[in-house]
């Protein structure tokens, strides 16, 4: 599935604040990253962060139905 950029967004600034919190990196950094947001792009961008995405979709009405 095809992220929208708003559901990055989302993504990315949960799981910052998750790293700045002290949990645990997903993926190997090296010494001279330290920015909580470069990390998370990156654990995004290597597809293992697990969080995942619901959207809600419209409902379909059948003609003649009423509300």
């Amino acid at each position: 599935m095809k992220l929208t950029k708003y559901e990055k967004a989302r993504i990315i600034g949960a799981r910052a604040l998750q790293l700045s919190m002290g949990a645990p990196p997903l993926i190997r950094i090296s010494e001279d990253m330290l920015d909580p947001i470069i990390i998370a792009i990156k654990e995004l961008e290597k597809g293992v962060i697990p969080i995942s995405v619901r959207r809600r979709m419209p409902e379909k009405k059948l003609l003649g139905e009423e509300e």
